[in-house]
């Protein structure tokens, strides 16, 4: 007896079809799945016999069952095929009768026959529908993240025996009905802007960065109020398009990050990983590489408070994947490319006490340390990161002044608009905001007004900037213009950007 069921198995992201194929044949009882199985794959086998026969169902122990999850050259992993592989079983065995040619089948198994949830279940649904299958039957724990997904008949599932009497027309399931994408709301109990009293030129720094999706340093004494202004980033991020919200949410499926309250992703992400995360934590990793704090923060933010307090390991992975965009790594099974889009933003104390180049307190540190803490952070990690900004202490004045700032939702109006501006602009191109310009597209959309072109000329000459601070400093000038509307790029808007590129002139002395 012969049976081919459909399912889909995962690499990354990548998703690819796989046909499980069941052949039973007399002889000794055994039950042996080939295809490169890992551990999960291969303990099937008991979940599948006991799920089968709790269910009023047999598995007769008197043949032998050889399962294949063709191809079988890539690496299976997971529990997701035990549906699939009892499927195959019923089919064989004529226990239920259906028409399985347009169906795909993934989920886990309980022994008592309950089918629970599994991760990455929103691409392959997707996978899915891109290979033309009609029916897909999924846990229904997974339900609300596939549901916004159209042009695919998608069956909750809750046991083996409710999918049993649907295929054998007993009972049908209902499919899914799609749940239109919504866009997400800021709760009114997320700290805001107004709360920041003073760092007016630290806020606009901000307002420019979230505006450009620019990466940021900030460095300051501690209590200056860093870390409070990185917490209130997500409050002025610009809305989260349909496509970035499902390319996030699959990276989250993946990871087994969703929840049934928050089935979709529909906010940018907002990740601060502690300083003694390991360069596998930030860039992902495993035998099958899992998506990491770098990728988990794609088209949101990557917070990194106390950067020199990070392992030097740690701190140089960042420097390839927030220029590309993407982080590839590479194990004996496989090499998997992530995206991480990422926004960065890092905050840090300019010494180990925390105040040298303090205006009114003196630095405690022995002579040499605020330059060894500094060179903790390498040249090329700071010169990638596009503002760099001081953020001064606070003054009794300012802390007691009882007028609110500038809200939030004020920020984030002239932040959208300004991010409209560049969807235009970049409108038929990968390219979603001013940061991840490339250099034709910096060529053809930072045009210098006569006057700026000078500054930048006498600029570039007296501070020895580099050629990728040259490029930084267009991008943000042409961020500067967009909050502006301007077409061009004029002389303040040049200077603007200067200035966010000569803090490390003061602390690090280049």
């Amino acid at each position: 007896m012969f049976s081919k069921i459909k399912s889909i198995g995962l690499l990354g992201l990548e998703s690819y079809m796989i046909d499980v194929e069941l052949n039973i044949s007399s002889g000794k009882h055994a039950v042996e799945i080939v295809g490169l199985p890992d551990t999960a794959v291969s303990e099937a086998r008991d979940r599948i016999i006991a799920a089968i026969n709790n269910s009023g169902y047999e598995m007769h122990l008197s043949s032998r069952y050889t399962f294949n999850l063709a191809p079988a050259d890539i690496k299976k992993e997971g529990s997701l095929y035990d549906l699939p592989m009892a499927v195959a079983v019923l089919s064989a065995t004529k226990q239920i009768i259906g028409d399985y040619r347009n169906s795909a089948f993934i989920g886990e198994l309980s022994l008592s026959g309950e089918i629970k949830s599994v991760k990455g279940v929103l691409p392959m649904v997707m996978a899915a529908k891109a290979n033309g299958l009609r029916d897909i039957f999924i846990p229904a724990d997974n339900a609300s993240e596939a549901a916004v997904i159209d042009g695919i008949n998608i069956y909750p599932v809750n046991t083996l025996k409710e999918l049993g009497e649907h295929i054998s027309d007993f009972k049908k399931i209902k499919p899914l009905e799609i749940v239109p994408f919504k866009q997400y709301e800021l709760p009114d109990f997320l700290p805001d802007f107004s709360d920041v009293k003073g760092q007016f030129e630290v806020k606009r720094a901000l307002e420019v960065a979230a505006a450009g999706g620019h990466n940021v340093m900030m460095i300051g004494p501690p209590g200056s109020g860093k870390s409070m202004l990185a917490k209130r980033i997500p409050t002025i991020l610009p809305d989260i398009t349909v496509d970035e919200a499902l390319e996030t949410t699959k990276i989250y499926s993946l990871s087994g990050n969703l929840s049934k309250e928050k089935p979709i992703i529909n906010y940018r992400p907002f990740r601060a990983p502690h300083h003694s995360v390991s360069p596998a934590g930030l860039s992902g990793g495993g035998t099958i590489p899992k998506p990491g704090e770098l990728s988990l923060s794609h088209n949101g933010v990557l917070f990194l408070d106390e950067l020199p307090e990070f392992t030097r390991s740690t701190m140089e992975v960042l420097r390839q994947p927030i220029e590309n965009g993407t982080i590839t790594i590479s194990r004996a099974a496989c090499a998997l490319t992530y995206p991480c889009s990422v926004m960065l933003i890092c905050a840090m104390n300019p010494c180990p006490c925390g105040y040298y180049g303090h205006p009114t307190r003196k630095c405690s540190c022995p002579n040499g340390a605020p330059a060894r803490y500094l060179s903790k952070v390498s040249g090329p990690l700071l010169d990638r990161l596009d503002i760099h900004i001081e953020v001064p202490p606070v003054d009794y004045n300012q802390l007691s002044d009882s007028e609110c700032g500038e809200s939030s939702a004020e920020i984030r109006a002239r932040v959208n608009k300004a991010r409209k501006l560049q969807q235009k602009r970049f409108a038929g191109t990968d390219v979603t905001c001013n940061a991840k310009m490339t250099p034709a597209l910096t060529r053809k959309f930072c045009i210098l007004s006569e006057s700026a072109a000078k500054t930048l000329e006498i600029s570039f000459e007296r501070l020895g900037l580099s050629a990728r601070a040259y490029d930084k400093i267009l991008k943000v000038a042409r961020t500067i213009a967009d909050l502006d509307n301007s077409e061009s790029i004029e002389n303040t808007h040049i200077l603007e950007a200067i200035q966010y590129r000569s803090l490390d002139r003061k602390f690090w002395k280049a």
